[in-house]
């Protein structure tokens, strides 16, 4: 019997090979697609192998050819899934979009090694997880981050907000959409605060002040400890400043040049300068760098938390006003800042107002070492996710300020 001859691919021309590749390919594929009840795990999978090692080296209409079919199936071979997750963005799209089979980590993988609009499509999947969200959002990609806060299957978690957070200083038409979310905190949003528009610091305030009321009744009696300590526990006194009822600050006001917080600004509207504002602040029950924040704030509206928290009347709202050069008192009641922000002054309560202006003097004073500030200014912060509540609002804040 003679032996078969060797086939001589020499002769073989491109179309022929190119044939046989796409016909292998898409009986391969076929196998791959087959129902469970005609292909075992073991053969799908191994079928699975070889398809992929053929398209490693298949032109591009191959590949999208097989990652549409098998985008769809509910048992695709990962392996197979996760290459195609990574191709060109016209390959990856039918299984970034549509596949339930591709995992978290393959999806975290492509998002890793992918580009801007495999992130894209992953944020707008209709489950998104919070692991997966967490290396969405560590690009700092604006129209990734819309997308996902977008998303109402996407699940944020705290890491996750903080990143959005820091994003909307550079994009603040993304405060609206981080707003949305439930899942935003109290710090988070007080923190937003500061680059947000007039419209979103109304929905900061309607949402995120509070009258501390459960908290009062249950620390009175913890203040009359404090005070027979002589306030000499620092974490409890830093707490102790948030909860309790009194703003103004007596023993300020007993060693201050000026009679009052009134006196202090009539002094401000003849000339503001730095050390009637440190004693404005001082007065008022809050740290000077916590009140230079207020009066530089451009929109005005923690002017007025501070005037509401500290029991002014409204006409020291609109001497403060003046004495910040914001208008003359002759253009007072024709000026639209100043309308903003009597509007927040007359709307907030007292009580409310007193937990904004005390969480900010807390958030951004109360860790604010020599050491961070000097970190802040150096953009030397490092790992912000080691950062305390406090310390990572005052280091977004504050930025080169400090």
């Amino acid at each position: 019997m003679r032996p078969v001859a060797a086939i001589d691919t020499t002769d073989q021309s491109a179309a022929s090979i190119g044939r046989a590749r796409s016909t292998l390919i898409k009986r391969l594929s076929d196998l791959v697609c087959l129902p469970e009840s005609r292909i075992s795990p073991v053969e799908r999978h191994m079928s699975g192998d070889l398809l992929m090692d053929i398209l490693r080296e298949a032109e591009p209409v191959l590949r999208e050819k097989c990652a549409k079919r098998v985008a769809a199936l509910g048992d695709a071979p990962p392996l197979l899934l996760r290459m195609l997750a990574v191709d060109k963005i016209e390959i990856a799209a039918p299984v970034l979009e549509k596949s339930v089979s591709i995992s978290d980590a393959d999806l975290v993988a492509a998002s890793m090694h992918g580009g801007f609009q495999h992130r894209l499509l992953i944020a707008k999947r209709k489950q998104v997880s919070e692991l997966l969200a967490e290396e969405l959002t560590s690009h700092a990609e604006a129209d990734v981050a819309k997308a996902l806060l977008r998303n109402p299957k996407a699940r944020l978690s705290n890491r996750s907000l903080e990143s959005l957070v820091e994003l909307t200083r550079a994009h603040t038409d993304l405060c609206s959409f981080l707003l949305a979310r439930p899942e935003l905190r109290p710090s988070q949003g007080l923190t937003l605060f500061w680059w947000a528009n007039s419209e979103d610091r109304k929905r900061i305030f309607l949402r995120f002040s509070v009258d501390r009321v459960l908290m009062q009744e249950t620390a009175s009696d913890v203040f009359e400890m404090v005070v027979a300590e002589n306030w000499q526990d620092p974490l409890a006194r830093k707490a102790m400043q948030f909860i309790e009822r009194r703003q103004r600050n007596r023993a300020a006001i007993d060693k201050s040049p000026y009679d009052s917080l009134e006196g202090a600004i009539d002094a401000a509207v003849v000339k503001m300068d730095a050390n009637i504002a440190g004693e404005i602040s001082y007065l008022s029950g809050i740290k000077p760098i916590t009140g230079a924040r207020i009066l530089a704030d451009t929109g005005g509206e923690a002017v007025a938390i501070l005037c509401k928290a500290t029991g002014l009347k409204r006409d020291y709202l609109g001497k403060l006003w003046v004495a910040m050069r914001r208008c003359t008192l002759e253009e007072l009641q024709s000026d639209p800042g100043f309308d903003r922000v009597q509007y927040i002054f007359d709307t907030m309560s007292s009580n409310k107002a007193q937990t904004v202006l005390r969480y900010w003097n807390w958030a951004l004073s109360s860790s604010l070492s020599s050491d961070l500030r000097r970190r802040i200014r150096d953009n030397d912060v490092g790992d912000v996710s080691e950062l305390s509540v406090s310390e990572r609002s005052a280091a977004l804040v504050f930025g080169s300020r400090v």
